[in-house]
């Protein structure tokens, strides 16, 4: 992506939890809450820079980030919830860390699959009779219910989201959510 194309990249809307809600709308909130953080620390920047890597040998990158956030919400949503038969996005064998791995990757083919898994996720959600209802999880050796879903990806994209803090104040000196 060009700086000219930068220029007039779209900023992320990022709208905050409300202050009473109950617990379903709160959950819902927060979770769209950090993955607009993950797409605004990507805001501005082109493929070379959303490529740039921590330090090695980790191949950690915002790209990086992106891409592993979409095979979380894959896992989690349409594996776990919806329990969809599928491989991860970057994976046939299940391996999350390939998703790490970014060099040859692009902002629109990183972003176009993670917005894909963030809308099928959002529906699956909604279609959930409510947060008590619980899904066979063989990773964790039992049923899970969507309230630990929700709660865990809200947990994965905190925790990401602080390492996107980093790297994107590496590239451009943006700080700040």
């Amino acid at each position: 992506m060009s700086t000219a194309e930068n220029d007039t990249q779209q900023a992320t809307e990022r709208i905050g939890p409300p202050l009473a809600a109950d617990e379903r709308e709160t959950l819902r909130t927060f979770l769209d809450y950090h993955r607009a953080t993950l797409a605004m620390k990507c805001d501005g920047l082109g493929d070379e820079d959303l490529r740039r890597q921590s330090m090695p040998p980790s191949t950690l990158s915002l790209l990086g980030l992106v891409r592993h956030m979409a095979e979380v919400e894959r896992a989690w949503f349409r594996r776990v919830v919806d329990q969809e038969d599928i491989p991860l996005v970057w994976s046939d064998d299940g391996d999350f860390q390939v998703a790490y791995d970014a060099r040859d990757s692009t902002r629109d083919e990183a972003f176009t699959a993670w917005q894909a898994e963030v809308e099928r996720a959002r529906r699956i959600e909604r279609a959930a009779t409510s947060l008590d209802a619980t899904f066979p999880c063989p990773k964790w050796g039992g049923d899970v219910s969507l309230r630990m879903v929700m709660l865990h990806l809200i947990h994965e994209y905190a925790r990401h989201n602080g390492h996107a803090d980093f790297l994107r104040e590496a590239i451009d000196g943006t700080v700040g959510a």
